[in-house]
């Protein structure tokens, strides 16, 4: 999944838990995994690092064909601006990236300049 979230797909979200302080990130990449449990820190099996996750509450129900939970994670891969800030990703963002000061739980993050641009940049008009 990716940055095209809906508040309907995060409807049973209780919390999100920060394993590293968003501020100083310009952008986390987003994603729907699917996992065991619906509020223990779920597995990381991709390159980079899980900054945060969701935590659902407890009315939310698993798949009835996987009998697993889809919960957002929060992650960074090696490539990205907090680790190659004059990288790839200088300018611009990946397409599942958004500015972690508008995650919340059962909302969707959104693009800002600061996701977009960096840090160095001017909100547009």
């Amino acid at each position: 999944m990716s940055s095209l979230l809906t508040e309907g797909d995060l409807g049973h979200e209780d919390s999100v838990v920060w394993l590293e302080d968003p501020a100083g990130l310009d952008y986390v990449r987003q994603t729907l995994d699917k996992t065991k449990r619906r509020a223990t820190k779920p597995p990381y099996l991709r390159d980079g690092r899980m900054i945060g996750y969701v935590r659902l509450d407890d009315t939310a129900e698993p798949d009835p064909d996987s009998g697993l939970y889809k919960r957002r994670v929060f992650f960074l891969l090696p490539h990205d601006r907090d680790s190659l800030p004059h990288g790839l990703y200088q300018e611009g963002a990946p397409g599942e990236a958004v500015d972690p000061r508008t995650v919340g739980p059962g909302r969707p993050g959104t693009k800002t300049d600061r996701s977009q641009r960096g840090p160095g940049t001017t909100p547009t008009a």
